[in-house]
């Protein structure tokens, strides 16, 4: 079940330096020049979590396998990319195939790197790009009304009828300068909604770029910007991408090592792709045995039949049952045959929705 994050931002803000260092590589051109990252980066990062461990080590598994996700370094953009400025048109169609947004903005003061505005301010640098894709998606939505006028004179078509009345709500979001994942959409109409692919639909993580030594903390620059996420009901995370990846280049003793002097418990990374997990709605199920321990992404209220098909269509197809111990279960029992005495081993049907952090193992017919 691959979800993918899409790093966007205007140019010079670290968005490539970040990814480099979330992909431990260093295939992003990252260089002071706008434009510089053209084709869009993909980089598949394993999820960081530390019950895998636990779990392979009691069950004696010979090989740990992380859940991932990918992320896609996008080439910045500028004023006007919705009417094809910069790399304006690219920029939105590779936004357009990204689960959500991880919206780098630059928090930090140096005279060596240019602003493309000239000034540094991240709430200002987010609205320019809001306000891209709202026209991008205003555009996008006035063509498809247009379209399905036609479709519908003379015709009762159900999914046309209900295409249009969405796209009439987006529209009256968009013209009064609000993006549409400020709109509450009735579950009915969730699948239609989905189809429309507005880019203002996605949820958006706001990374504030600092300066290393404001890493721990962030700074006022970040301050302003947790507010405006919070005000709309976004996420927000505090990383400083050059601490990233120097400590991406490091063995893991010395990365810890570094971490700390610089006061910090965990790297940044760590908690950018958790917060990208939460603002996504994903949670984690575990397959264990001696052979591997493994984590599985599934989204939060997953019935089991389909958390069983994120391993293999005939798994969720040939689904009878799933065998399940909860995580601390399983840990402060040692194992399954601990877990089964202390009488928390259960055996679920088809209606069981998986919860973060079930060890399953899962009976099939086929």
């Amino acid at each position: 079940m691959g979800f993918k994050m899409g790093i966007v931002g205007l140019p010079n803000v670290g968005k490539s330096t970040l990814f480099n260092a979330l992909t431990r590589t260093a295939a992003a051109q990252a260089a002071n020049f706008p434009f510089c990252t053209i084709e869009p980066n993909v980089g598949d990062v394993g999820v960081p979590d530390p019950r895998l461990e636990a779990l392979a080590a009691i069950a004696g598994s010979k090989q740990i396998i992380p859940t991932r996700m990918t992320f896609v370094d996008i080439a910045g953009l500028v004023r006007g990319a919705s009417k094809g400025e910069g790399l304006g048109n690219q920029f939105l169609a590779n936004i357009r195939e990204c689960d959500a947004i991880a919206h780098v903005l630059r928090c930090f003061e140096d005279g060596d790197i240019t602003h493309v505005e000239g000034r540094i301010d991240p709430v200002a640098d987010a609205e320019t790009i809001e306000t891209e894709l709202m026209l991008a998606d205003l555009e996008s939505v006035e063509r498809r009304l247009a379209n399905l006028a036609r479709k519908l004179r003379g015709n009762t078509d159900k999914d046309s009828a209900d295409q249009d009345r969405l796209l009439r709500l987006a529209q009256t979001a968009l013209e009064a300068g609000r993006p549409t994942r400020t709109l509450t959409i009735a579950e009915d109409d969730h699948r239609v909604w989905d189809m429309l692919q507005l880019l203002t639909a996605k949820p958006v993580l706001y990374v504030c770029n600092v300066e290393e030594s404001s890493a721990a903390n962030g700074n006022s620059q970040s301050a302003r910007v947790a507010e405006m996420a919070k005000s709309q009901g976004a996420g927000s995370v505090i990383i400083s991408a050059r601490i990233e990846e120097e400590i991406s280049q490091l063995p893991l003793d010395e990365a810890e090592m570094f971490l700390t002097e610089m006061g910090l418990y965990e790297a940044g990374l760590d908690r950018l792709i958790r917060a990208g997990y939460q603002l996504l709605g994903l949670a984690t199920y575990f397959t264990v045995g001696p052979k591997e321990a493994r984590a599985w992404t599934i989204t939060t209220g997953m019935l089991a039949p389909q958390a069983a098909g994120v391993i293999h269509g005939d798994f969720e197809k040939g689904f009878i049952r799933a065998e399940t111990i909860a995580f601390d279960d399983y840990i402060k029992g040692k194992g399954e045959a601990g877990a089964k005495e202390a009488g928390k081993f259960r055996v679920e049907g088809k209606t069981y929705e998986v919860k973060d952090g079930d060890v399953l193992h899962f009976l099939f017919s086929g």
